[in-house]
């Protein structure tokens, strides 16, 4: 597999419903590699190695033909689903996790970062509110690197 063909989401209902699907399941964390070897659902073992420079993301369609598919799904992964209350208290979330380097995404007016109990035990003692959560999402989580140089 060396390119992405489409995405689930924007496939045509006659294509989704009527071909064979197989599924990739991987962590967010491979959504970054761009060789790797998979395994489907079905136990097919292929090699993944994309000529254009970007992550893989849920939904991507790999392969295609008349009778099948194969789609990326990400496995759902543990979160703490942080919903700040106000713009302060989202500088006052992001102010307390800065130093921790962790990535984070955003959606609507919530946060995502993977789980760490530091970080549970920093939000419960903000009283932030947050729920810990197994969430399925769309792009990997990113480290971006810094210097505090």
């Amino acid at each position: 597999m060396e390119e992405i063909l489409s995405d689930w989401e924007n496939l045509h209902a006659d294509d989704r419903h009527n071909r064979h699907v197989e599924k990739v399941f991987l962590r967010s964390d491979d959504l970054v590699k761009r060789v790797q070897r998979v395994v489907t659902d079905h136990g097919r073992e292929l090699g993944i190695s994309l000529r254009e420079s970007r992550d893989l993301t849920d939904g991507d369609v790999l392969y295609m033909d008349d009778e099948s598919l194969i789609v990326i799904e990400v496995i759902p992964e543990d979160l703490l689903v942080i919903s700040p209350r106000s713009m302060q208290e989202m500088g006052e979330i992001a102010h307390k996790l800065g130093n921790r380097h962790l990535p984070a995404q955003f959606h609507e007016n919530r946060m995502f970062v993977q789980y760490d109990y530091l970080v549970e035990e920093t939000l419960a003692e903000a009283s932030i509110p947050y729920e810990r959560e197994k969430v399925k999402v769309k792009k990997a989580f990113r480290h971006v690197g810094h210097s505090h140089g």
